[in-house]
């Protein structure tokens, strides 16, 4: 875990607001010293210090307290995906990784493939949208033909399959939360 800047952050805040560091310092009732050494890293605020200088700069206390996120490793270029081939099937992750509570990704299915043989369920809750050419899709005991623009939802443990019984391929992108694949 990376340290985290509360200092840089409370600045951030600061100037964003708009306000100096001696109205900042008056707002939360400290010392100009105090925010000028607590904003450059060289104190390290009290609980109560954070709490005051969060309602003062008009945000929630815990942000002050969060790591920064890195934002390149959000992105996910088409080129960079990550891909997997299982029995025919061809899977391209479109979130960065499986961390977090939701992933999605696409999945083509061949013609005269299906996704197994029979009927599985999982934990994770599912919709998934039809890119690309015509897919049947069995819920429980009902079956449904989906094509380009079609969308299913398919809630957690509900038994289910893809089936591509047609002569081109089919595109699905799904999302799963929790991500489980």
């Amino acid at each position: 875990m990376e340290n985290i800047d509360i200092g840089k952050k409370i600045e951030r805040y600061r100037t964003a607001k708009g306000y100096s560091s001696r109205e900042l310092a008056k707002m939360a009732e400290i010392t100009p010293s105090m925010l000028s050494q607590i904003e450059r890293g060289l104190a390290n605020p009290s609980i109560q210090t954070l709490k005051v200088l969060a309602k003062a700069l008009d945000v929630p206390t815990f942000s002050l307290l969060l790591e920064e996120t890195n934002t390149e490793e959000l992105v996910v270029k088409s080129k960079n995906r990550k891909k997997m081939v299982v029995e025919n099937l061809s899977y391209e992750l479109l979130s960065p990784d499986f961390t977090g509570t939701l992933a999605t990704a696409i999945l083509t299915v061949p013609p005269n493939t299906s996704s197994s043989d029979k009927l599985l369920e999982h934990k994770g809750e599912e919709v998934a949208f039809i890119l690309e050419g015509k897919i049947k899709v069995f819920l429980n005991e009902e079956e449904y033909i989906l094509e380009t623009g079609d969308s299913v939802k398919i809630p957690s443990h509900m038994k289910h399959k893809w089936e591509n019984n047609f002569d081109e391929n089919a595109v699905i992108l799904f999302s799963v939360t929790p991500p489980a694949f």
